[in-house]
This record gives structure tokens, C-alpha cells and sequence, in this order.
């Protein structure tokens, strides 16, 4: 499974990237908003300063909802750098720019997916990514791991090329559940990714041997 960080923050792409497993970054407006990026001009230049942090796919949102808005903007963000990929919303001009874009070999992401029957009309279109988000399903008490799952069955049934891109995982425990239903892609916070990280008998165990070792010096 790909690991993608959420984010526009530049420092948490960093060291998510130094922990050498950083396979892509995924981020839009209020991402960028939250870290002062605002504009035009400035939003572009900070698409292409995480594209020179990272090896992966980098995902940048169009914000026009009209097929010829998105046209313009995607194709504006293509041209930034061979590792954008342009992220259009599930709506029904989203869809035609999607096939637009993949018959022109431009990357894409459909994001905001939220049933099984969005996520067959992206694959269909051609997209490279497709975005369900998990967590906000959780917040309105639906099963979010569960679309997860229909959506890869879906998927293998006709031999989709779209990667099912697990977004708005909130937790380590979210990460470890998307791995085991067959997502390619989970995107989520640092901390989520940096929970993998722990567990209480390496903490003791690594004492252990540091106070073995030190005993003895």
C-alpha cells in the first residue's frame, strides 16, 4: 500500500519523507489555507515546492465546477510538474473532465466519493486515483471501511487500473483496516502514519537492552 500525507505543510512532508516510506502527498484549499497560502500565484509555487520534496504523485485541486473551468486549471496544474496530478470533484462535469484528462494522459484524482456507484463512474472515466473518504462516512455513522471494501470488489470483478485512494483517514487504526481490505493508496495526517510506529513491548524491550548494555559498563 502507497502511503500519501494530507497535508501543505512543508516541514511534516519533510519528515515524512525522511522516514524514507513517503510514496506521494494529497492536498487542497483549506490545507493550504491553514498554512497561510493564499492566491493564486503563491498556491502554484507551493505545488511545485512539495513536488521538489517528494519522489511521488502530488495531488493538486481544481476549484472551478464547470467543465470548462476545470479544463483550464487542470491543465494549468499539469504543466507545473510531471508529478501532478489534478484532483476534480465527483460531480457530473467532473466525470467529463476526468475522461478528458485521461485521454490526454494527465493524471487525476476524483476526490469527495462517498458510495460505490461514484467510485465505478471515476474508474470508468479513466482515473488514475480515486478518493473515498472514510473518515467523514465515520462521522455521520456509516461505515466508511465497508465502501472500502465494495468498491474493491467492484474493482476486481472488471480489472480497474483506478487505486482506490483511502482519504480522510483519521487514525493508525484506520491505516492498518485499509491495508487489510486492499486500498492502494491511504492519505492521512503524520501522526496517523507515526502511530505505526509504537508499541509498548518495543519501548520495553529496547530498555531492556540499554540497561544490559550500560550494566555492563
Amino acid at each position: 500500500m502507497k502511503f500519501f500525507i494530507d497535508t501543505a505543510n512543508l516541514d511534516q512532508i519533510r519528515e515524512a519523507q525522511a522516514l524514507g516510506i513517503l510514496d506521494g502527498v494529497t492536498t487542497n484549499p483549506s490545507l493550504m489555507a491553514k498554512e497561510g497560502i493564499t492566491g493564486q500565484k503563491n498556491i502554484l509555487k507551493h505545488y511545485v515546492d512539495i513536488c521538489n520534496i517528494v519522489e511521488g504523485d502530488v495531488s493538486a485541486e481544481v476549484i472551478s465546477t464547470d467543465f470548462e473551468g476545470m479544463i483550464k486549471e487542470g491543465e494549468a496544474l499539469a504543466a507545473l510538474h510531471p508529478q501532478i496530478v489534478v484532483k476534480i470533484p465527483m460531480i457530473k462535469d467532473g466525470v467529463k473532465a476526468c475522461k478528458y484528462f485521461s485521454e490526454k494522459g494527465i493524471k487525476t484524482n476524483v476526490t469527495l466519493i462517498f458510495s460505490a456507484g461514484q467510485a465505478l463512474l471515476a474508474a470508468k472515466a479513466g482515473a488514475t486515483y480515486m478518493s473515498p473518504f472514510i473518515g467523514r462516512l465515520d462521522d455521520i455513522s456509516t461505515d466508511g471501511l465497508n465502501l472500502i471494501s465494495e468498491i474493491r470488489l467492484i474493482y476486481d470483478n472488471y480489472g480497474f487500473d483506478t487505486q482506490i485512494l483511502a482519504a480522510s483517514v483519521r487514525h493508525t487504526m484506520h491505516i492498518m483496516d485499509c491495508a487489510k481490505i486492499g486500498a492502494d493508496v491511504m492519505t492521512g495526517p503524520l501522526s496517523a502514519i507515526e502511530g505505526l510506529l509504537k508499541h509498548p513491548l518495543t519501548d520495553i524491550g529496547l530498555a531492556k537492552f540499554l540497561a544490559d548494555y550500560n550494566e555492563g559498563n
